[in-house]
């Protein structure tokens, strides 16, 4: 699988990004998506998921602020982020949520800072 992440940025508290991840090599809707973040010396975070028919869920930190979407069609896995503080700052990932594609793709940065 190929996956190419996209759409970060460096934003002021309180604004907002959306992140788009394109996926290759798969047959896309069948596959739950993950999209993970990681911030300099720390550990990877699951941020959010979705399964192929759009059931989702977050980790408490982003509830209400934060949105996984998808189009089955365009192989492709959003993330809205609205709200941002500081403590979001990372390089987000997607993943595919199998044991069958261990591949990471190469990330994008998220800075939030005024």
């Amino acid at each position: 699988v190929h996956l190419v992440e996209s759409g970060g940025d460096l934003v002021q508290p309180g604004g907002s990004l959306r992140l788009s991840c394109v996926a290759s090599g798969i047959v896309f809707s069948i596959y739950a998506m993950d999209w993970y973040r990681q911030a300099p010396g720390k550990q990877r975070e699951l941020v959010a998921s979705i399964t192929g028919v759009g059931t989702t869920s977050y980790v408490d930190s982003v509830k209400g602020r934060f949105n996984i979407s998808r189009d089955n069609a365009k192989n492709t896995v959003y993330l809205q982020m609205n709200s941002l503080k500081p403590e979001d700052t990372a390089a987000y990932f997607c993943h595919v949520k199998s044991l069958r594609y261990p591949d990471w793709g190469q990330g994008t940065q998220v800075t939030v800072s005024s």
